[in-house]
Parts: structure tokens; sequence; C-alpha cells
């Protein structure tokens, strides 16, 4: 393999993007310049959704006009709910988002002109986004309450997204202590530059396709379980283990096996993940707030061990998978969590993408038989 090939496109840096960094003297994630764990302590997520598509934090009217428009299309619309229905209960949640999503692209472009004008134009694009932003927690709330046997609960116009979103999926509202433990979720999951789901939306919008194909696409690539499905696979491994008491024996297997053990090391951060501490102080909340303190010494217990004998540290899923499930969220219900959360992130760089736009073609290296004829 020639010296020159970056397997992964480990280091390659493909263009240049405004909307976030990780800052290597801080280790901090950066959303347009700002460190993402102040935001997930002083913002609602419609303010981080407006910063990362407009560049800048909501003055008061322009948060308050975002909500506006964002409550106006929370409703699951009847032939989305179908869609969903269609789908067996034991298929993977991500298959009933992606669905949606193409469904809702279907619906809101149909008649609207040929392939040529898909890519649309700036202002249609920011408009798709907040309906995809607004439409998505409707999307995921029904897919777990259907899976539980259980009717669809209709949104509510005087909660605030977090708020709306577990009302949608439990039917009651919840603490304040729950709902910011959620908020700050989304926010500390709504972009990370251009990692695999992302830069599969840029690829498919530099060939000017339209927003909806792009956010489909990085569904697709969000389901793998070295992306999106991490979180869903420390619970796994949590329910795994059993109790803090087992973790010892349970590593001594797991390494001797080989085994991937999800949740820990990340290709960006080579100190632990900056986004690790704001999640894992929202868990002490939640973990104080149901009385469940075994939760927390297993979660300290894996850690500790693991960096002692690997010096690998975790990342942002491994304290939200047990953030989602105190909070009564299925475990395969994490990674459309992601999906809405990210949502934001993706849409942003669509339109960044479209806004100076290049066609992403790599080359490859061919390695197969020299040129051969039929016989």
């Amino acid at each position: 393999m020639s010296e020159d090939i970056r397997k992964g496109l480990a280091g390659v840096v493909v263009d240049e993007t405004a909307i976030s960094k990780v800052n290597p003297d801080t280790n901090s994630l950066l959303y347009r310049g700002y460190p993402v764990q102040e935001l997930a302590a002083t913002q609602p997520f419609e303010a981080v959704a407006y910063l990362l598509w407009h560049g800048a934090l909501p003055a008061w009217d322009e948060l308050a006009e975002l909500r506006a428009e964002e409550r106006r299309h929370r409703a699951l619309a009847p032939e989305v709910r179908a869609a969903i229905d269609l789908h067996p209960t034991s298929a993977h949640p991500m298959d009933e988002v992606r669905s949606a999503l193409s469904l809702i692209g279907a619906m809101d472009e149909a008649g609207s002109g040929s392939v040529l004008d898909a890519s649309g134009s700036p202002e249609e694009n920011l408009a798709r986004s907040v309906r995809l932003f607004a439409a998505l927690p409707a999307i995921v709330a029904y897919g777990q309450r259907r899976r539980r046997g259980q009717d669809l609960v209709e949104p509510r116009d005087d909660l605030d997204y977090a708020a709306n979103f577990l009302w949608m999926t439990f039917g009651e509202e919840q603490d304040p202590v729950v709902v910011d433990a959620f908020n700050q979720s989304m926010i500390l999951y709504a972009e990370h530059s251009f990692n695999a789901s992302t830069f599969t939306a840029r690829v498919i919008a530099s060939t000017l396709s339209d927003l909806y194909s792009a956010v489909v696409g990085a569904v697709g690539a969000l389901k793998g379980p070295l992306h999106g499905g991490a979180n869903e696979a420390v619970l796994h491994i949590f329910d795994e283990i059993g109790s803090a008491d087992a973790v010892t024996d349970w590593l001594d297997r797991a390494l001797a096996e080989k085994r991937k053990i999800m949740g820990f090391g990340h290709r960006v951060y080579k100190n632990g993940d900056s986004r690790v501490p704001t999640m894992k102080a929202a868990l002490e909340a939640l973990v104080a707030h149901y009385d469940r303190r075994d939760v927390l010494d297993l979660y300290e217990a894996l850690e500790r061990e693991f960096v002692e004998r690997k010096g690998i540290h975790p990342n942002l899923d491994y304290p939200s998978g047990p953030v989602y499930n105190l909070i009564g969220f299925d475990t395969l219900t994490f990674t459309p969590l992601f999906v809405a959360a990210r949502v934001t992130g993706w849409t942003a760089h669509i339109m960044e993408q479209q806004a100076s736009n290049a066609l992403i073609r790599p080359l490859s290296a061919y390695v197969g038989p020299d040129e051969r004829h039929v016989p």
C-alpha cells in the first residue's frame, strides 16, 4: 500500500468550516467559537440550533421567532405516522427515522421541479432545517411508544423543545433536573465537525442533491456502531456487567477476547473528550434524583479500571447511555436521539457546503489485476 494513502482519511484536511472545531490548547469543542460546555450550562437547545445555523446566538426576539416556527411543525403528520407504522416493531428505530425523513422530504418537494433544482436556495434550506428539527422529536417519541404498545402523545405548545420532547415520549411532564440533563445532552451531541455522518451529508450535498437526501444519508452513517450506535453499546455493556463489583472479572475476559470496549477513545481527542465532564455531571444529578447510586458506581468502576489498564478515556457516549437509560428511554432509542440532536449540525454543514461548493470526489489506488481480456 502506498504511504500516501490515509485509510479512513485520517489526518486529511478536506475543506474549511466555520461551524465547529476542537481547540487543542484547551481541549474544548467550540461551536462557532463558544465552548460547548458553556452553551450546555446556559442555553436552551433552540438557541444552540440558531447559533449553528446563523453563526451567532439569538437575541430574545430571534429566539422567540425560532421557537414559534418550531412549535408550528411539531405534530407528527398522518402520512409520516402511517409510514412508521409500516415498519415491523422488531426493526431498528433508525430504520423508522430514515424512512420518516425521506417521506417528509418527498412531501415537501413534491412538484417543486426537476432534479436540476434539487439543492434549494439558502432560505429554503434554512426553513427545511427548522422543519426537520421540529419534526424529529415526534418521530423518535412515537417510535418508542409504538414499540411499547402505547398511543401517540400530541405535542404541547407551552413547553420548550426539551420538555416537549420528553412529554411526547412519556406522556407526563418531567422534573426540571431531568429536562435540564436532556437539554444538555442534545447540545453536546449537536455538532462535531467532519465526523462520519456529517462528512456523508457534505458529500451528498456537494452533488447539489437536496437537503433531505443529505440528512437521510447521514442517518445511514450514524446507524453504524462505530459512530452513533456506540451509546447503545455502552448500555449493553452495563447490562452485561451488572454491578460495580463484577467489573474486574468482566474486563479481564473482555480484554482477553480482544473485544472493543465501546464508549472509550476518540479519533479527535487525545486527552479525553471535552464533553464528558458536562455529561457526567448531568448523570450525577440524575443518579441523585432517581436514587440510583448503583449506576454511578458501575460507571466509575469501569472507567477507572479501563483508563488504568489501557490509558484510553471515555467519550460522550459513555455517560450519555446511562443518562438516557435513567430518564426512561429504551436502549434502541439512543441513536435516534443522537439524530434529533445532530440534525442541527448536519443541516448547518449542508448549507455551508452548498454556499461554497466543490464536488467531493477523492481518488483511489487500484490494487486489482492488471488489464486482461476475455478469452
